[in-house]
């Protein structure tokens, strides 16, 4: 099984407060996924050839798929109307809280 320990390293990455009971509960269910994952792992797959590959999908058979990303300018108007219904901005320039 999990060690206790490590669901609450887990639980501090994922920025969680458990409960006693609530870290005992992910114990046992952690615990049941690695398992099954290692049971998967077993899995003779050396003959067995890959049944899809999203790149050569996407790109090789049909490479028109994906438009190109390019850049359109909006009228002044609209800009104006976005930056005016922003909360808080600067000059020309919408605010947005730090994210580092």
């Amino acid at each position: 099984m999990i060690k206790k320990e490590k669901v609450q390293h887990i639980a501090k990455l994922a920025r969680l407060g458990l409960t006693e009971d609530e870290i005992k509960k992910f114990q046992k269910d952690l615990s049941s996924i690695l398992d099954y994952f290692n049971s998967i792992k077993e899995v003779d797959i050396s003959k067995t050839e890959p049944t899809f590959h999203p790149t050569e999908y996407f790109f090789k058979t049909k490479p028109k798929i994906m438009r190109e990303d390019m850049a359109k300018s909006q009228p002044v108007e609209t800009t104006n109307k976005l930056i005016e219904a922003a909360p808080d901005k600067k000059k020309r320039h919408i605010k947005v809280k730090s994210i580092l």
